[in-house]
């Protein structure tokens, strides 16, 4: 984790437990980094107005104003319902750190009493998933995002494994199976990669050359795409 991601992570990490405190020694066995480093980081954060505080004490450590670091949000209780199912549903794929932290601000920013109900009414609501899923490895979501060429060691459906240079273009989910759709450098065309068959992702410096995703690379056989994010 570098060092940005860290730091939004422990303001996440901290406004998560508000008003109890957190000790840098938890903090740096959460993150994998050291005290000092810890408490480095801290201090950045309270340098950039960052509302933490230290509280002394055997039992003392670092606490965030959550209220001072979150706005309003005017969800009502039907939607911040449909939010926390929705964010819920990713809980085993590659965005699942990044659903947890969203969930904790969806509810945080609530009134008290309606982020009860919401999360009373959510827990509701359950998931049939299949026993014995591999998780998809985190890294899935920075491949995603970089704009980088992505080093990714895969095993195919013969189990067979291979080093694969590709270029990410999109994502598919299906079936609680999440799909990287990348231009393949061995393949020389645009591959779908299984979340779950990947043994290792690394994202390298090497920045790919812009390629446009036709809609028919995507054509698939069975099912219908549709995207997110919908006018």
């Amino acid at each position: 984790m570098n060092r940005t991601d860290r730091l939004y992570g422990l303001v996440e990490e901290l406004r998560a437990v508000s008003p109890r405190p957190r000790s840098a020694r938890r903090l740096a066995e959460r993150f994998e980094v050291s005290m000092r480093t810890i408490e480095r980081d801290l201090a950045a954060l309270q340098a950039s107005g960052v509302p933490i505080w230290a509280e002394p004490g055997r039992t003392g450590g670092y606490v965030i104003d959550a209220s001072a670091t979150l706005g309003p949000a005017g969800f009502t209780l039907d939607e911040a319902l449909a939010v926390l199912i929705g964010l819920g549903t990713l809980q085993r794929g590659p965005f699942r750190h990044s659903a947890r932290t969203a969930m904790r601000k969806v509810l945080a920013v609530m009134p008290e009493d309606d982020a009860a109900r919401a999360r009373a009414l959510a827990s509701r609501v359950h998931l049939l998933e299949t026993e014995g899923d591999a998780a998809v490895p985190s890294e899935f979501a920075a491949a995603l995002r970089a704009d980088r060429v992505v080093s990714l060691r895969y095993e195919d459906a013969s189990g067979v494994e291979s080093t694969r240079e590709v270029e990410p273009l999109g994502s598919i989910g299906k079936d609680g199976q999440w799909y990287l759709v990348a231009w393949c450098r061995l393949r020389d065309g645009v591959r779908a990669f299984r979340g779950d068959r990947m043994r290792s992702i690394e994202v390298t410096q090497e920045r790919p050359p812009r390629r446009a995703l036709r809609a028919a690379d995507l054509d698939i056989r069975y099912g219908r795409l549709r995207s997110i994010v919908e006018d």
